[in-house]
């Protein structure tokens, strides 16, 4: 079956469709990571956006249940340029035209992807409008004049609490559009993990005395979770937080720092990024499309611990003197390099200095 991409500029697109019958608009981006298409398509973050793969072959191993990062896939569509129908790999359980049949996702495959990518680097993302119907010309238009969602962590966060006991250390997950390899890297470290709504209020967390919070990763602008904002600032300094991708920004707002929007943003599994400390390079994933203004970092009582090596953008903070640390990367990985999973590690060692600290103050 035939399916086309409209791009807000005019550029049409022609191809062919693998996944779901209808129509869908949403931001296209690109992905430049070689696998992980199922991880990336059940990364909450990419809710309402339409993904672009670069690596030019998509679908040859298939889909394992074991590997989505969510419970469905959230993104609003995928474009890839070639296909693979029939997987070769002893854990698939079915193919990613069926996995995308399953959850009314479009696919579309055949295209120029090399073309798009450069198209969406030159002129920065931009929204689109893929259908597998004869709509006509005017009629995609029209469906490109409806305004992009801006309820993005509403959409994606659990809407109730859920725990994973264990038996060391008490961790409060905010859940802003969380990746179940968050949860994964806590629990191999015995942690205790409460993963609650995006909207829970400081003072519901600090009910359950938590060692320390987890800010997750999660779709859209920072700006529209004010609430995640607020809690932010009510919890700092009374309990140890560590912010990923989204939590990072939200950190970053909350103590003052600005963040703006990328021209095309970072999403793959191979960015570099240099720890400012010790002067050490780490290859990582990421997904985002706002970042951390430096200069707005400057008036804060933030200092900037990471940044990438590509443009220069902030890739972490820290508090000067609260326990808190984040970074703009995904340390759980999933798919991605596993370089930085000792920022896990780094996180339990400022959840055990904030507890010895406070039991001196109360000895």
């Amino acid at each position: 079956m035939k399916a086309r991409l409209l791009l807000e500029d005019g550029t049409l697109f022609t191809g062919t469709s693998f996944g779901a019958e209808g129509k869908r608009v949403g931001e296209i981006v690109f992905n430049t990571s070689m696998t992980g298409y199922q991880e990336i398509l059940t990364d909450p973050s990419y809710c309402g956006q339409i993904i672009t793969m670069t690596y030019p072959l998509i679908g040859n191993y298939g889909i394992s249940r074991d590997d989505n990062e969510s419970l469905r896939p959230y993104a609003h569509g995928l474009l890839v340029r070639e296909y693979a129908e029939y997987a070769s790999n002893w854990r698939n359980e079915l193919s990613l035209g069926t996995f995308l049949k399953e959850y009314g996702l479009i696919g579309i495959a055949g295209i120029d992807t090399r073309m798009l990518t450069r198209k969406i680097r030159l002129r920065g993302t931009m929204k689109g409008v893929i259908t597998t119907g004869d709509e006509s010309p005017e009629e995609l238009k029209e469906a490109l004049s409806s305004p992009m969602m801006r309820d993005q962590v509403a959409r994606v966060s659990t809407k109730s609490i859920h725990i994973a006991p264990n038996v060391g250390k008490r961790v409060v997950l905010i859940d802003f559009g969380a990746k179940h390899n968050i949860v994964r890297e806590l629990v191999e470290r015995n942690c205790e993990v409460i993963t609650v709504p995006y909207n829970i209020t400081a003072e519901e967390i600090l009910r359950f005395r938590p060692d320390g919070v987890m800010l997750s990763n999660g779709p859209g602008n920072p700006k529209n979770v004010p609430e995640g904002i607020r809690t932010i600032q009510k919890l700092m300094g009374k309990v140890p937080l560590f912010g990923i991708c989204l939590g990072h920004q939200l950190v970053a707002l909350a103590a003052g720092a600005d963040t703006e929007k990328m021209k095309f943003g970072h999403r793959g599994g191979n960015h570099p990024v240099k720890e400012l400390s010790t002067g050490r390079t780490v290859i990582t994933a990421q997904n985002h499309g706002f970042a951390v203004t430096a200069d707005s970092v400057k008036n804060t009582e933030l200092e900037i611990t990471h940044i990438a090596l590509n443009d220069g953008t902030v890739e972490g903070l820290r508090h000067k003197t609260l326990p808190v640390i984040t970074v703009q990367y995904h340390p759980e990985s999933a798919p991605g390099p596993l370089d930085s999973g000792y920022l896990f590690d780094r996180f339990l060692e400022m959840m055990e200095s904030f507890a010895r600290k406070g039991e001196t103050m109360n000895a």
